[in-house]
């Protein structure tokens, strides 16, 4: 692994700080350093690469920023084996395991393969309006279909594998892989989902009836929503982004995407531990 790529937050605070440091460690390691940003790759001394080039030309992305950078990064060079490496510039994310006091550490690793791989599952998310397929979309953390121009609740149905689950009054339905379990879907009462889980967990949003709870299905499954009954357009949001506008009549399937996402971890990296840290979990006291 010579061949860098570097995405970077910029807004973030510390940004430009950890630059002469990223700089330097690539120097020492001769590795060759690329950048989406043509004012990065000159403070870098690195070479301009749109990132539509990186999954042919770079060994593996730096992410610098937060999970939302490493979010971005996913899906810009998603179908490529390419290997992200999320460093953080701010907190510890879920997504950035890497600190940016452990930039040494982390071009020590990449220099000598000292470091761990985690695959993650990828959801593909494909629109249809009217009969017709509007939009097909890949998904890192989740998928969200709800909310719009109105507080009016919609009706939606839930089907997997061509069986029906149920019709649900609510305010929408998310779809969340196990990477994205921590999330959104965590904040909506759905269970937490360990990375090496192959599955979907699914939850109505504010649903009008207590007896709804979240359902976790194989990540073999078709998983098909569709807008039964809605006054207004509801909004389809990707990753955190609005992608789309659904109508009524409207429906769309999400199923494991054949590509996964591969990311690079330092040796010492603990899950459970990055859990306890974010979650604050304390145990139980006597």
């Amino acid at each position: 692994m010579k061949k860098i790529g570097v995405i970077v937050n910029t807004k973030r605070p510390r940004a430009n700080h950890i630059l002469g440091a990223l700089r330097r460690e690539a120097e020492r390691h001769g590795f060759e350093l690329f950048a989406e940003d043509a004012t990065m790759a000159e403070t870098l001394g690195a070479e301009w690469l749109p990132i539509a080039e990186f999954g042919r030309k770079v060994d593996v992305v730096l992410a610098m920023g937060g999970d939302g950078t490493v979010l971005y990064t996913a899906r810009a060079i998603h179908g490529s084996a390419v290997p992200i490496m999320g460093i953080n510039l701010g907190s510890l994310g879920f997504l950035t395991s890497v600190s940016d006091t452990e930039i040494p550490a982390a071009l020590e690793a990449i220099a000598t393969h000292t470091f761990k791989v985690s695959e993650r599952d990828v959801a593909e998310c494909r629109i249809f309006q009217n009969g017709s397929r509007v939009g097909e979309e890949h998904a890192l953390n989740d998928v969200v279909l709800g909310w719009g121009g109105s507080s009016r609740i919609v009706t939606l149905m839930l089907s997997i594998d061509g069986e029906a689950v149920g019709s649900f009054m609510c305010d929408g339905m998310l779809v969340s892989t196990p990477t994205g379990s921590t999330g959104h879907s965590l904040s909506a009462g759905g269970p937490i989902l360990h990375p090496g889980i192959g599955g979907f967990g699914i939850n109505v949003i504010c649903p009008h009836t207590l007896s709804s709870r979240p359902l976790v299905v194989p990540d073999s499954s078709l998983i098909e929503v569709e807008v039964a009954n809605a006054a207004k357009e509801l909004i389809l949001s990707i990753d955190g982004q609005d992608e789309y506008r659904v109508e009524q009549g409207g429906r769309i399937e999400i199923r494991r995407s054949p590509h996964s996402v591969r990311f690079l971890q330092l040796p010492g990296h603990s899950y459970f531990s990055v859990l306890a840290q974010k979650l604050h979990w304390r145990g139980s006291s006597l």
